[in-house]
């Protein structure tokens, strides 16, 4: 059976790699090369300009070519992964992979280069040579003291970082495992001894970063297959082993282990023994980062030592020690600020970010990539996941910062909170163009009621909202259910508090709320009987009373059941004094800017009125957003070419709309095709009034705008934000089943602004 499972995962593994296309990794241009005209500037004549403006000042590469954005990840197939020395070619899927992951979590371009040249002085050669074409280098797999060597004189030679991930990249992610391992254990670096195996370019390194971070170096003790590494030692011994050698006689690790708080193992399996950790330390940590199989199995570890503190190299135990914590986001802050090295005090920048992240509440992001996982501080959470969409502008900015201080940065940057921003926003899509919704809401401070309050998305929008925004979440459960699944989710939040619960089940309003909905109600057949029963089962007429009632400032329902239901009882109990739901707005993210679309559920057929209204509330939002509105009026007639009912409605709302004179841009009717894509609205209809491609599309039927939102969300990778709930003074906004957490995040912001900025 086991034998049957390996084989079926080695031939999954292969056919990843050879399917759809070999490997991992291809060339896109970033520029048209649609015609002559982009032909010759991206090429001859054009691109002398280009040359010429490097020639005079090289610092111009940077913006004239993708230098300042390319990484080489260079080897030469000595020592890769646990697989030793098997030839640069064999390398290859590995390169490919580290390239693959510097795309993915930094958008870091990357080539991989394996060469054929074992020794190290002419490796670092071919490497210089190499300056001109990269930002950066990250030196792979060369084996130890080569790398040693290579990295030494690369740095020594180029004005470009160049990084030994191997060494460093490993160093920098135990060094904030370890920190926060101490802080679990309640012990200081100056402190605690650390024996450490394996005296290879990781170990080597990992050594040093603890010394950086206030470990004594009388209190290392270094062992490797030969034993304890002691002054004057011949056998295996190298440069760097020496600087930590230890007396003058021989040891095995079982003596020196005798009271130790770390063991560091990068060694191999099997080299730690239960009898040895029992020896170690109360409240051992053990970092047995050994690569399949550790120096020893938690399991073990746990037999004899069960508040061990454990860190592998696996991604099957907790506190995985993996270096894409680090190689992407440190490179990301390097080439960012033109740093002409990774220095000392951007690695320690660098470790302080992952500690800290790893101390903050989880990610929903990261929470839901690890879902099997709980993802709370602690013995079994020492550092983020790579998955965590926070590193990028945690750790990136904090390296850039750290260059600009230490002098190393040629293109410093002037604000690293926009920095930041901008970082943050590569990855949380909504960020950027969400910032001026959420500079208005901190204007005041709304207390935004959630009808689901025992989601866990819900859970994870409020603590955000106490992190970021001024505004007061209030949730509806039971108090008891939210507080363990907060806990089971590593929130810090707790009931009453940190927020406002309306408990259904007890609550001191409760005769008030059925005596209101009873109220409003008593005419449409609602009898007290039914009141009280629904105010006590229906949390969305809840959150709905509560803003009536004044309790609330606005509610936000919907993360589960049928978008009309929902708006049913939203219509019931606040659709008063001139507010009614006119209609539900959309915004998506897309790689190519922001698009609107309504109305994705309120009117399944829109008379040409409301199909004006949700023009003018559309364009209201759209602002908001710091969009200059271009509006389309989308059916299935184009200009007048079809009678068709979708037409002639579009075509009334064009004449309601030129009536009121309005001061923004629209046009219609027209289909899809043509709102977006200019070139074919000038052949279709030269006299257009709108120039570009439109952002708002308003559809004439639901269905139709319904459709083209959840075709860009599942197919061209669109983020949504909303559906914004139009008309309804900013009291009520319905979401959709499909939101996330920082979905409901961005609808409490939305729910937060100001009525006055609604126009």
């Amino acid at each position: 059976m086991e034998e049957a499972r390996h084989d079926n995962a080695r031939q999954a593994a292969l056919d990843y790699h050879e399917f759809p296309k070999p490997g991992k990794l291809e060339i896109r241009a970033t520029k048209p090369l649609a015609n002559g005209r982009d032909l010759s500037r991206a090429y001859s004549p054009g691109v002398a300009e280009a040359c010429l403006e490097i020639k005079a000042d090289p610092a111009t590469a940077s913006r004239y070519t993708a230098r300042g954005n390319l990484v080489a990840v260079v080897t030469n197939g000595t020592a890769v992964l646990g697989l030793g020395n098997i030839g640069a070619l064999a390398s290859k899927p590995v390169m490919e992979g580290k390239a693959v992951l510097f795309k993915k979590f930094a958008n870091i371009d990357c080539f991989d280069i394996e060469l054929n040249e074992p020794d190290p002085y002419k490796l670092a050669d071919i490497v210089c040579a190499l300056e001109p074409t990269f930002g950066a280098i990250n030196l792979e797999d060369i084996k130890a003291p080569d790398c040693f060597i290579v990295e030494q004189l690369c740095r020594e030679r180029m004005k470009i970082p160049v990084f030994h991930d191997d060494q460093h990249g490993t160093a920098i992610v135990v060094g904030a495992a370890a920190t926060n391992a101490l802080h679990v254990a309640g012990k200081n670096f100056a402190d605690i001894k650390v024996v450490s195996t394996g005296g290879g370019a990781a170990g080597i390194a990992c050594l040093n970063m603890l010394l950086k971070l206030g470990v004594k170096r009388e209190n290392v003790w270094l062992c490797d297959l030969a034993g304890l590494v002691y002054k004057d030692r011949n056998e295996q011994m190298t440069e760097q082993k020496a600087a930590y050698a230890q007396g003058t006689t021989a040891a095995s690790l079982a003596e020196v282990i005798q009271g130790a708080d770390l063991f560091l193992g990068l060694s191999g399996p099997g080299v730690l023994t239960p009898e040895m950790v029992a020896k170690m330390a109360p409240r051992p940590i053990i970092f047995a980062l050994a690569n399949p199989n550790p120096e020893i199995m938690p399991d073990a570890v746990r037999a004899v030592a069960p508040d061990a503190i454990m860190a592998t190299g696996r991604s099957d135990f907790p506190n995985q020690v993996n270096n894409v914590l680090c190689f992407p986001f440190i490179f990301r802050g390097a080439l960012d600020v033109g740093a002409t090295v990774i220095n000392d005090a951007m690695q320690l920048a660098c470790i302080d970010g992952i500690a800290a992240l790893a101390r903050a509440t989880t990610s929903a992001e990261a929470a839901a990539a690890y879902s099997t996982e709980k993802l709370t501080f602690g013995a079994d959470y020492l550092i983020p996941k790579p998955f965590d969409p926070r590193l990028i502008g945690v750790v990136a900015s904090a390296v850039a910062k750290a260059a600009m201080e230490t002098g190393v940065a040629t293109r410093p940057i002037t604000d690293l909170d926009a920095y930041r921003e901008k970082l943050n926003g590569s990855v949380f899509k909504s960020a950027l163009i969400m910032r001026p919704v959420f500079e208005a809401a901190a204007t005041v401070s709304r207390r935004i009621i959630f009808a689901e309050g025992e989601d866990e998305r819900v859970l994870r929008a409020a603590n955000a909202m106490l992190e970021e925004m001024t505004d007061k979440p209030i949730l509806i459960g039971r108090p008891d259910v939210i507080a363990t699944r907060c806990e089971r989710a590593g929130l810090p939040i707790r009931p009453d508090k940190d927020f406002e619960i309306i408990n259904p089940e007890s609550d001191h309003r409760y005769r008030d709320y059925w005596g209101s909905y009873h109220e409003l109600m008593a005419r449409q057949g609602v009898t007290p009987d039914i009141a009280r029963a629904v105010m006590r089962t229906n949390t969305t007429a809840i959150a709905g009373i509560a803003v009536h009632r004044g309790d609330a400032d606005s509610m936000i329902c919907g993360t589960f059941g049928q978008y009309l239901w929902h708006l049913g009882y939203v219509r019931q109990i606040l659709a008063r004094d001139g507010l009614h739901p006119r209609a539900a707005l959309s915004l998506m993210i897309l790689e190519d800017g922001p698009l609107f679309i309504a109305d994705t559920q309120i009117n399944a057929v829109p008379s040409a009125a409301q199909i004006a209204e949700t023009v003018i509330g559309a364009v209201r939002h759209a602002k908001r957003f710091g969009v200059e509105p271009k509006v389309a009026l989308c059916s299935h007639s184009s200009f007048g070419n079809l009678d068709s009912d979708s037409g002639r409605r579009m075509r009334d709302a064009l004449e309601i709309l030129d009536a009121r004179e309005v001061d923004f841009t629209y046009e219609g009717e027209m289909n899809a095709d043509a709102a977006l894509d200019p070139e074919l609205r000038a052949r279709i209809f030269p006299g257009s009034r709108m120039q570009g491609p439109a952002n708002v599309l308003v559809f004439a039927y639901s269905d139709a705008a319904s459709t083209a939102r959840n075709m860009l969300k599942l197919k061209a990778g669109g983020l949504e934000v909303g559906p914004i709930l139009m008309g309804m003074g900013n009291r009520a906004h319905i979401a959709t089943p499909s939101i996330t957490a920082r979905g409901l995040l961005n609808m409490s912001a939305i729910a937060g602004t100001p009525v006055a900025h609604y126009g």
